[in-house]
């Protein structure tokens, strides 16, 4: 795993010009997207958290997926332990640059029903996870 690279938060940014890079948090875990189902929720359960930055085999970011995804894909009916993360990551791709508006990101969020949207650097590599406010 490669360490997360974070922006610092400044103190006096206005909140219709904050930038993702202001609002996100570090990306958490990162894995690979051959990992299996079990093996990625072993890893959830091991690093306390309910999602993991899914990379392709250069590194690049793929996909975000949560623990109640792959909770739902263990439990389905066609569920093997030969099933990959690759296989079942379905956000679309959606990714937020860290210069996006925190606005911008949240409306296409709230538009694709995310609760969290990986941010990525121009090279694709997880910066971190901006999650929608309450």
């Amino acid at each position: 795993m490669t360490p997360v690279q974070t922006y610092p938060r400044p103190t006096s940014t206005s909140a219709g010009h904050r930038t993702v890079a202001d609002a996100m948090d570090t990306a958490g875990p990162q894995v690979w997207d051959d990992m299996t189902v079990e093996v990625a929720l072993s890893v959830m359960a091991a690093a306390r958290t309910g999602r993991l930055v899914v990379c392709d085999e250069d590194g690049q970011c793929t996909a975000l997926i949560t623990q109640a995804r792959l909770t739902a894909v263990r439990d389905g009916s066609g569920y093997t332990d030969r099933v990959r993360l690759r296989d079942i990551a379905d956000d679309g791709g959606l990714f937020a640059s860290p210069l996006t508006t925190v606005r911008e990101a949240e409306r296409a969020m709230r538009h694709r029903r995310l609760g969290a949207l990986p941010v990525v650097d121009e090279h694709g590599n997880a910066l971190g996870v901006l999650t929608l406010s309450r």
